[in-house]
């Protein structure tokens, strides 16, 4: 058996021992996402200086936002060799003739100003030009294509797989190397003949994960032809420098958005709030977006510099505006229209965990589910409840099965199985998916099998595989928060706690209430990594025992009563062939 009862100090991470290395200097130097993409660094680099024969496109799974563009438009900048000769064309209008050479300066009409270009949206004309009349005169403007041509164009997947007939027409002009003029509107036709003109141009595009699947549907072939990298989300702390490097990453975030300096105090509080993000004790986030919106929500209270102090008041402010809803689950709770026992015992019936995401809300809360379990003389089956109603999604379907399945082989019996149950999350009202409370059906089935009653003081979370194993989860924090704070509600008594995945203990990073209760005593984690370390925990009697009283010794015991039970109500010449044979 592994049963691990947590010590607060393993609930948040460890930035005692990082004291030193948050007491440096840091300097505010401009954001450079070399230091903590070091894969985009050299795929760009390499990009940038790749042979012409070579695909003229490059993918970037990262937000297509414009924080993220104009962050590759800098770092593409610092790469790029600097070039003295002039690209693009002039063009020159007299009367209704319109003619073209190749620019001599800069200020040709249709010479290239920049070699490297971003731009989040597009339309057609932004893009391409377009040929404009005014009175009895014609007058040509040109695009983003034109004004970076010779260089690179940075722009996003989801603008195009939005206007898909952008995509075609840019692919047609970088391929071909020469761009010919077309009527925006279809229907009529271009005025005045046009000359094409030579186009020299690089394509970076940016989308996140779904966008890209959606572009490589479109153009399964030149996928597999560019060079595709990514913005990595999160940087891996695995040795005291990699907290150096996001400290000064977190520093250049604070310069690049004109934020206050971040005080030495601070970076602890700035840890626990990015790995609350992360999930991840080992993670911390690179986003720029997320973290100067941290930062800026802590300028109010910044005096002058942003402090431990004033990022948890920030906090504490983010928290009471967002807190309404979870307080109306809370009071639904405590007003019993939503049952959650957490006191006494009883057969088949667990306290699971849920984290429920509404629309339109910014954040995911925990919240307990009342999980029952009932059975019956049957064939066998265990019926679930959401699925027969269609409220059970596939994975939920899934952790359902494998939990049948491990039952199966832990009883290891050659008969027909005798008892049949039923499994339903009460008082559901949505469709419930994911395996997470596979454990808990389990024990409640388990519970109902045996006829042992579980605590209803402790909440399970965790899913199972076939041969018992508990496996990580997702939304540690929140569920066994969300359970806490129903528990604090009705006031704790010591014996309160959750079950969790051994291998979660590395995503905690818990409020600082459940932290004071485990270290005074009043609420308890238990992780664990098999199945059979959970029901000890919830019912008081062991898994297995040969010399005393045991779960499965109970369902054992009760599946030999049913068998017996079943011989004596055979017609008697049955029950007396069968005496008959035993003699």
């Amino acid at each position: 058996m592994t049963i691990n009862r947590l010590e607060w100090q393993q609930l948040l991470p460890n930035t005692a021992a990082c004291t030193g290395l948050f007491e440096r200097e840091y300097r505010r130097e401009p954001l450079n996402i070399a230091i903590t993409q070091p894969r985009l660094q050299k795929s760009l680099s390499t990009f940038c200086h790749q042979h012409a024969t070579a695909s003229p496109f490059m993918l970037i799974k990262a937000v297509d936002s414009r924080a993220y563009l104009s962050l590759i438009h800098d770092a593409v900048k610092n790469i790029q060799p600097a070039r003295s000769d002039t690209f693009g064309s002039r063009y020159e209008i007299n009367n209704t003739v319109i003619s073209r050479v190749d620019a001599q300066s800069k200020s040709d009409n249709f010479a290239a100003t920049d070699d490297c270009l971003y731009e989040e949206w597009l339309e057609i004309e932004q893009l391409f030009g377009c040929l404009r009349k005014h009175n009895d005169s014609y007058t040509l403007e040109p695009g983003l294509i034109h004004q970076a041509n010779g260089g690179i164009l940075i722009l996003s997947v989801r603008t195009l797989l939005t206007q898909p007939h952008l995509w075609f027409r840019l692919k047609q002009a970088v391929v071909s190397k020469r761009f010919q003029w077309f009527s925006v509107d279809d229907t009529r036709p271009l005025p005045l003949s046009i000359p094409s003109m030579p186009l020299e141009l690089k394509v970076i595009l940016v989308g996140d994960r779904y966008g890209l699947g959606e572009f490589q549907e479109l153009e399964p072939e030149l996928i597999e032809q560019v060079i595709y990298t990514e913005f990595e989300t999160d940087l891996v702390v695995s040795q005291d420098e990699d907290i150096v490097t996001w400290c000064e990453y977190l520093n250049s975030v604070a310069c690049h958005y004109q934020l206050p300096s971040i005080d030495a105090n601070a970076y602890p509080s700035l840890i626990n709030i990015a790995i609350r993000k992360s999930g991840d004790q080992e993670k911390l986030p690179l986003c720029p977006q997320w973290l100067s919106h941290i930062l800026s929500d802590a300028v109010p209270f910044a005096m002058p510099n942003i402090t431990a102090q004033s990022l948890e008041q920030s906090e504490q402010e983010k928290q009471w505006r967002e807190s309404y809803l979870s307080e109306m689950v809370l009071d639904d709770i405590d007003l019993g229209q939503v049952r959650i026992e957490t006191e006494g015992f009883v057969i088949g019936q667990i306290n699971g965990l849920s984290v429920l995401e509404y629309p339109g809300h910014p954040r995911a809360m925990g919240e307990p589910s009342r999980i029952s379990c009932v059975v019956h003389l049957g064939d066998g089956e265990i019926m679930d409840v959401e699925r027969k109603s269609e409220l059970g999604g596939n994975l939920h379907a899934k952790g359902i099965m494998i939990m049948q399945a491990f039952i199966a082989a832990e009883l290891a019996s050659d008969q027909q199985f005798p008892f049949s149950g039923s499994i339903v999350f009460e008082q559901s009202y949505g469709e419930v998916d994911g395996d997470s409370a596979s454990l808990a059906g389990l024990c409640a089935l388990m519970s109902a099998l045996s006829q042992q009653p579980i605590n209803q003081q402790i909440a399970v979370t965790g899913s199972v595989d076939q041969f018992g194993n508990v496996q990580t989860i997702g939304g540690i924090n929140e569920k066994i928060e969300g359970f806490f704070d129903v528990c604090n509600n009705r006031e704790l008594t010591g014996s309160q706690g959750v079950i969790l995945p051994l291998t979660n203990i590395r995503h905690l990073c818990l409020k600082d209430e459940v932290v004071e209760a485990v270290k005074a005593g009043h609420f308890h984690l238990w992780a664990i990594d098999h199945a059979q370390d959970a029901l000890p925990l919830l019912t008081g009697l062991p898994y297995v025992d040969e010399n005393k009283p045991s779960i499965i010794g109970s369902i054992q015991e009760r599946i030999t009563q049913v068998a017996g039970n079943d011989r004596n109500r055979l017609p008697w010449p049955l029950r007396w062939l069968n005496w008959f044979n035993r003699g």
